[in-house]
Order: C-alpha cells, then structure tokens, then sequence
C-alpha cells in the first residue's frame, strides 16, 4: 500500500474518485500474494497490481462499474490448472479481489 499512497494522494489532490482492489483470498497458485493491491481513478489509470497483469483490464473495468453502480464488490477470477498447463498460463490458480471506494483517513 506505502508505494500507492503517492499515486493516490495525486488522485486525490486532481478530486478524483478512486477504488481499491485488493487481494482478499487466493486458492492454488498466483502470480502475488494476498493482500496485493492496486488503485483505479475514475479516469481509468491504474498504480498496483493484484496479479502481475492477468486480470487487471478487468479489475479496472469492474472498478469504472462500481463508481457508477456504488459497491464494494467482491470479483473472482481463476483458471483451472489443468487448463492453465494446456494454453500456457503461468499460473493455475483463482483469486478473489475486493473493490471499494477509497476514502482517505481523516488526518
């Protein structure tokens, strides 16, 4: 989270809303561990990673949704690891992320 914080204080000073994700429980293999996490500003840039690239174009999709629709939300990607072995992937794991919207602590 420490190296977010620059990023998202940035956001916050551009009045920016932002989402969270984070890593809530991994089953099998995954490229990060839990707790990773990464932030999404509603101009769709992102900082962060929940899992080294493979699903972050959908993280980013999900998060744009929640800043319309209100949250949190909890997503869960995964591929079996049979099939992970036959196209390639590097890992064969599922993850489940939680979004919700970041509110900055009061100081």
């Amino acid at each position: 989270m420490r190296e977010l914080l620059p990023t998202l204080e940035r956001w916050r000073a551009e009045q920016k809303q932002i989402v969270l994700a984070t890593v809530v429980k991994l089953y099998g293999s995954a490229p990060l561990p839990l707790g990773a996490k990464m932030a999404v500003s509603a101009a769709g840039e992102m900082a962060g990673s929940v899992s080294g690239g493979c699903v972050e174009g959908a993280v980013v999709q999900e998060a744009l949704a929640l800043l319309q629709q209100g949250g949190p939300k909890l997503l869960t990607y995964g591929i079996t690891d049979e099939l992970a072995t036959s196209v390639g992937l590097a890992c064969g794991g599922t993850i489940e992320v939680w979004l919700e919207l970041w509110e900055e602590s009061p100081r």
